[in-house]
């Protein structure tokens, strides 16, 4: 048993499993960096096998992050686990986390396989990747939901095998705290090598009680390893929040009696940045990181926080990174001074054509908008990767009109592929227009199952954030876009959705 409580962060793979939450190689790069600058301990970065791009995201973060162990997700087999030690390979301190379910359930409806299949596969598979990367994590998936008998069978068979880290994942949401911090007690006593490894806990928030369970799992099951996303983004009600964690351990000391190596500094920056890339707004009552988190509207709540800030605020705004919700740079200010806030920001261009390319967007908005913030910043960059990666649809232009009793217009010029599209409509309102007329011309078919807008900052000259989330085939994305104007906002993130949700080839553009 030690003090030290390691911070697992999987915003990179569980998180990016949310419904739209895909993101590209150099948005998880960005998040990644801004990870190692939180000091997180070890972050997944992603499931190599399941994809090119997953493999080559991993790939990079492994090869750039310095300061975190990189993880990679590799189900129990010969080839997912090659994968990911192949996309591991460059990092400082790399780690493969390999996963079979385990509950009756699952062994039955989804692997069809018996108890002795699974636990001969579970040991095969972690003797396999402890010989080609020391540091091996396994997860029972459904693990609470499995008989702990046979439970107990598994995890001291990997442990014997070199697993160094057992995880035992609440992966439906379905624990109580008190349940789950015995049932990870009772484990640890009844596993005659359980000192071998250290405990984890990877619990999802189904039932509200993810950063319950967890810290349950550490306090009363003596777990040591706490997997988290930031801002609790994950599939369905999402994961145990990062941010909730962290800052109840650092709170709450007196009674967890643990340390973590989080720098909390860099909290509300995390929590920014994986909101504005993924497109998944941050609910302004959100512990720790949302709007209201320290906003006291009660005129009895104002008086003492004014009097002493102690008798409502149990931690300073400023400790998480609040304090840096300021104005930072303006039209007059240089190119040195931009370059460095993107580098204090966690942001990483590849050349100095992509910096001059960003600084002179940068300057076009601060002509447009006399404040510029971080998030602003952040809303940039995030644009400016979507045409370096030379997606197929670009916003050019866009023209509207709308007045009372008559009915919106709306003209809008993007590229597919280089070549200019023009297209218009009428709609009932200026961004419905807009979308119908992107739609005359793309003929997606997709389905819009969300659109939300989000103001950056305040003042009624702040970026509008859109999200647009579409669907097609089963297949669900996220396009984000901002703009002072609303409606370009509008019309920018509907061809980023279009473009996350179509190859060139699924695509075909009407010829005028």
């Amino acid at each position: 048993m030690t003090d030290q409580l390691i911070i697992f962060d999987t915003t990179l793979r569980d998180g990016e499993q949310s419904p739209g939450a895909s993101m590209t190689r150099d948005e998880k790069l960005r998040i990644a960096r801004q990870l190692e600058r939180l000091k997180v301990d070890v972050i997944e970065a992603g499931f190599a096998a399941s994809s090119n791009g997953d493999f080559e995201s991993v790939q990079a973060i492994a090869r750039a992050i310095k300061d975190s162990t990189i993880c990679s997700l590799a189900r129990a087999n010969d080839r997912d686990i090659a994968r990911a030690a192949e996309a591991l390979k460059d990092a400082n301190r790399a780690r493969i986390h390999t996963f079979i379910a385990t509950s009756a359930l699952h062994m039955e409806k989804k692997l069809r396989m018996t108890p002795d299949q699974v636990l001969e596969q579970a040991r095969q598979s972690v003797r396999f990747a402890r010989n080609l990367i020391a540091d091996i994590e396994f997860s029972p998936e459904d693990g609470y939901r499995s008989d702990p008998d046979f439970l107990c069978r598994v995890i001291e068979t990997v442990i014997a095998e070199g697993a160094t880290t057992i995880n035992v994942p609440d992966t439906v949401g379905y624990a109580i705290p008190e349940l789950y911090g015995a049932f990870i007690k009772n484990l640890r006593e009844r596993v005659p090598n359980s000192d071998k490894a250290v405990w984890s806990v990877h619990c999802h928030n189904d039932l509200g009680m993810a950063v319950a369970n967890s810290l349950a799992g550490v306090k009363l099951g003596g777990a040591r390893q706490i997997e988290c996303t930031i801002n609790g983004l994950g599939e369905r009600a999402g994961n145990c929040s990062l941010e909730e964690v962290v800052m109840a351990i650092k709170t709450r000391k007196d009674y967890f009696g643990l340390d973590v190596n989080i720098d909390a500094l860099h909290i509300v920056a995390a929590s920014r940045m994986v909101s504005q890339t993924t497109g998944f707004v941050v609910q302004p009552n959100k512990a720790v990181v949302g709007a209201n988190a320290f906003a006291h509207a009660s005129g009895i709540h104002q008086d003492g926080v004014l009097k002493a800030r102690d008798t409502y605020e149990i931690m300073r705004a400023e400790d998480v990174g609040w304090s840096a919700n300021k104005i930072v740079l303006g039209k007059l200010s240089g190119r040195n001074a931009f370059k460095q806030r993107l580098h204090e920001l966690g942001v990483e261009l590849d050349s100095e054509a992509a910096i001059n390319t960003a600084f002179a967007a940068f300057k076009e908005l601060a002509d447009r908008k006399s404040e510029i913030f971080d998030e602003d910043i952040l809303a940039l960059v995030t644009e400016q990767d979507a045409h370096q990666q030379a997606d197929p649809f670009q916003f050019i232009s866009l023209a509207q009109q709308s007045e009372t009793g008559e009915r919106p217009h709306a003209s809008v010029v993007f590229s597919r592929d280089g070549r200019e599209i023009k297209a218009q409509s009428d709609g009932n309102g200026p961004v419905d227009a807009s979308f119908k007329a992107i739609e005359s011309e793309v003929k997606s078919g997709a389905e819009m199952l969300l659109y939300s807008v989000n103001a950056i900052s305040g003042s009624t000259e702040s970026q509008g954030e859109v999200t647009v989330r579409l669907q097609r085939s089963g297949r669900v994305v996220n396009g984000v876009g901002a703009d002072p104007d609303i409606v370009v906002a509008s019309a920018k993130a509907y061809l980023s959705a279009l473009n996350k949700l179509h190859s060139n080839a699924e695509i075909v553009a009407a010829q005028g």
